[in-house]
C-alpha cells in the first residue's frame, strides 16, 4: 500500500520489521522479496509518483572536482529512483573485475563472480531482459542478418563482448501495482531520511527521522535498516548523522563518502571503413541502441570491443568498452538535440523541464537540420553519416580524493547539500589511450577499417568533451576491513549490528559494465541475509521471481543452473 506521509499525523511512528530508504531499483528490489517473504517492510520514498522540482532540489549541490553533472538528469527522486532516467543497458561485471590488481590499488571485491552468479541470472526478470547468455556467437546466429555481424578479431589482444537492453524498466511504474497490492510493505511516499537515529555507542540504530517538504515530520522504528538512496545520497544521509559520530554515522576510519567513481566516457579518432564492414550496425551505438534490427528472442542487444584479460595484465590497465559512434548530418544541431529529446520522452525518461512543445518549436525552426538527422537515423545513407569515432567508458580507479562530503549549504529540509569532487587519474588516461591504440591496430590487421588516432590523453589536462555516465558508486564501499571499506561482504555497516546498505555505493572497484543489474544481484543477495538475519530462512526461488511477469514480462530466462551457466557464458568471450 501507498501512505502520503503529508497526511500522516504529526509525530506518528511507523513500527516495522525491516525499514528501506529509497524507492529504485534496489529498494524496490529488497521491498518485493520482504513481501514475498510475509517480512513487515517500510519503504521511504522522498518524492511521489513523478518528478517535482521542489524534490528534485534537495539532489543538488557544490562541484568541488572535474566538471561534473550529478543532480538534475542524472538521478530522479520519485518512485523508481534513477531507473526513471536509464537508457536500459545491462551486462554483468567480468570475473577479473572482482580482482584485486597490483596495478589498480584498493581495488578488489571480497568476493569473485561465483557468489554474484545465482543472482545475476535471477536479475533476468525483474529487468525484463532475454536468455542468461551473453556469448556474442549466441546472439549473431539467434540475429541471423548479414548486417549484424560480429568483426573477425585475429590479434589475441581485443574481444569483443554483449550487452542486453532492459526496455528499460521503469521500476516506478513496472512494480507500482505489486507494492499497491502488497501485503507487507507500506510505502512513504514524499518521505525524507534525514537522520539515523542510533543508541550511545552508534553501534544499534533505533530510528529513522522522516519529514515532509510541507513541513510534517515523523520517525520510523524498525529490528533492520537499509539504506538504498544511491551513490551519493547514501554517503550524504551518514555524513549527515552525525549526532553520536561527529564524522558520521559509520565513518569512524574516513572511509564514508571517499573512492566516488563514475565511468569516463570520451570520444575520439576517425574511423574509415573498407566497403565490407561500412553498414554493420552491430558495433554502433547509433544503430544497436534498442534497436529491433540487433534483437533476437524478443530482447535487443548491442556489442562492444573489449580489451582481453590477457592484455590488461601485462599493459597494466583498467577495464573498458569502445564502440562506434556514428556522426549524422546535423549531429549537435538544435534541431537533432531535440528530436533526441522526444525519442527518450518516448522512452519516459526522466527528463527535467522537457516540454514537447518547446522541441517541436524547435525543430519546426531548424527543419534542415533536423530532418536530415532524422533521415540519416532510419535510413543510414552513408552519404549523410559525415564521420565515424570510437567513444570508450573506462573503469575509474578507486581514488580517496574522489569523495562526496558536506557542503555548508542546506537543503529546504535542514540537511547538509553534498560536495561531490569527482576525480580521475593518470591510469584513467592511460588506459583510454591504450585502448584507443590497440583497437585500432586490431581494426587495421582485419581490413574492417583504418584509424586516424587524436593525440594521447596521458599527460594532459583533461578535454572538455569528458564526460560521466551518472554511475554513482564506491561512496560505502564493501571490505572486509573497517579501515578500507564502510559495509562487510554482507552489505553490513561495520560496527553496527542492524544497518545495511544497498545500490552501486558498494561496488570497491567498478569494472566497464553498466551497473544497474549488479545493483539488482546483490540487493537480491542481501534479502536473502535480512531474511536469515530475522529467522527467516524459508527456501529462495531456484529460477524466476514471484514478481517477473509484473507489467508483462517479455523475459525468456535460462533454465539452466545459474552459477555454471553464467560463469562459462561470460569467461568465454
Amino acid at each position: 500500500m501507498f501512505v502520503d506521509t503529508r497526511t500522516v499525523d504529526e509525530g506518528y511512528i511507523v513500527e516495522a520489521t525491516v525499514c528501506i530508504v529509497g524507492a529504485g531499483v534496489a529498494g524496490i528490489t529488497l521491498a518485493l522479496e520482504m513481501n514475498r517473504l510475509g517480512i513487515d517492510t517500510c519503504l521511504l520514498e522522498s518524492g511521489g509518483y513523478k518528478a517535482d522540482d521542489e524534490t528534485r532540489d534537495l539532489y543538488r549541490g557544490e562541484n568541488a572536482g572535474l566538471p561534473y553533472s550529478f543532480a538534475d538528469g542524472s538521478r530522479s527522486r520519485f518512485l523508481g529512483g534513477s531507473s526513471n532516467c536509464w537508457g536500459g543497458w545491462c551486462r554483468p561485471l567480468d570475473p577479473w573485475d572482482f580482482d584485486k590488481r597490483e596495478w589498480v590499488p584498493h581495488s578488489g571485491w571480497p568476493f569473485g563472480l561465483d557468489e554474484l552468479a545465482p543472482y545475476y541470472a535471477r536479475t533476468h526478470a525483474w529487468l525484463k531482459l532475454g536468455p542468461n547468455n551473453f556469448d556474442p556467437d549466441f546472439w549473431e546466429r539467434a540475429i541471423g542478418r548479414p548486417d549484424v555481424r560480429r568483426i573477425p578479431l585475429v590479434t589475441g589482444k581485443v574481444r569483443d563482448t554483449v550487452a542486453q537492453f532492459s526496455p528499460p524498466a521503469r521500476f516506478g511504474k513496472l512494480y507500482r501495482s505489486a507494492l499497491e497490492r502488497s501485503a507487507c510493505v507500506r510505502v512513504f511516499l514524499h518521505a525524507n531520511a534525514v537522520d539515523i537515529e542510533t543508541d550511545r555507542t552508534a553501534s544499534h540504530v533505533t530510528g529513522i527521522a522522516v519529514a515532509t517538504l510541507s513541513g510534517r515530520r515523523i520517525a520510523v522504528r524498525a529490528k533492520q535498516y537499509v539504506l538504498a538512496a544511491g551513490g551519493i545520497e547514501n554517503a550524504r544521509i551518514l555524513l549527515a548523522s552525525n549526532r553520536v559520530q561527529p564524522a558520521g554515522l559509520g565513518n569512524g576510519n574516513d572511509v564514508v563518502g571517499r573512492f566516488f567513481m563514475d565511468h569516463p566516457r570520451i570520444m575520439s579518432a576517425s574511423v574509415r571503413f573498407s566497403d565490407a564492414w561500412a553498414r554493420n550496425k552491430l558495433y554502433d551505438i547509433k544503430f544497436h541502441y534498442q534497436n529491433a534490427a540487433v534483437a533476437a528472442l524478443g530482447t535487443p542487444i548491442s556489442s562492444q570491443f573489449a580489451l582481453t584479460p590477457d592484455v590488461l595484465q601485462r599493459e597494466q590497465l583498467l577495464n573498458s568498452r569502445v564502440w562506434f559512434f556514428s556522426l549524422f548530418y546535423g549531429e549537435g544541431s538544435a534541431g537533432a538535440e531535440a528530436l533526441i529529446r522526444c525519442k527518450q520522452a518516448l522512452l519516459k525518461k526522466d527528463q527535467p523541464g522537457w516540454r514537447l512543445r518547446d522541441d517541436v518549436a524547435t525543430m519546426a525552426a531548424h527543419p534542415i537540420d533536423t530532418i536530415g538527422f532524422g533521415l540519416t537515423r532510419l535510413f543510414q545513407p552513408r552519404a549523410l553519416i559525415t564521420d565515424v569515432k570510437l567513444q570508450a567508458i573506462v573503469e575509474a580507479a578507486p581514488n580517496r580524493d574522489s569523495r562526496v562530503t558536506l557542503s555548508e549549504s542546506r537543503d529546504r529540509l535542514g540537511m547538509p547539500r553534498v560536495k561531490v569532487a569527482w576525480r580521475l587519474d593518470s591510469l584513467v588516461q592511460r588506459t583510454f589511450d591504450r585502448t584507443f591504440a590497440l583497437l585500432a591496430e586490431e581494426l587495421r590487421a582485419t581490413g574492417v577499417a583504418q584509424v586516424r588516432l587524436d593525440e594521447p590523453l596521458e599527460g594532459r589536462a583533461w578535454p572538455s568533451s569528458l564526460e560521466g555516465t551518472w554511475h554513482h558508486m564506491g561512496t560505502t564501499r564493501m571490505h572486509d576491513s573497517p579501515r578500507e571499506g564502510v559495509v562487510d561482504r554482507d552489505c553490513k555497516v561495520h560496527g553496527v549490528d542492524n544497518l545495511h546498505i544497498a545500490g552501486s555505493s558498494l561496488f570497491p572497484s567498478v569494472g566497464a559494465n553498466f551497473p544497474t543489474i549488479t545493483i539488482t544481484a546483490l540487493a537480491l543477495r542481501l534479502a536473502e541475509r535480512l531474511a536469515s538475519s530475522l529467522g527467516r530462512v524459508d527456501a529462495f526461488p531456484a529460477s524466476n521471481d514471484a514478481y517477473a511477469n509484473a507489467g508483462g514480462n517479455n523475459a525468456k530466462v535460462d533454465s539452466l543452473p545459474f552459477a555454471a551457466a553464467t560463469l562459462s557464458r561470460i569467461a568465454k568471450e
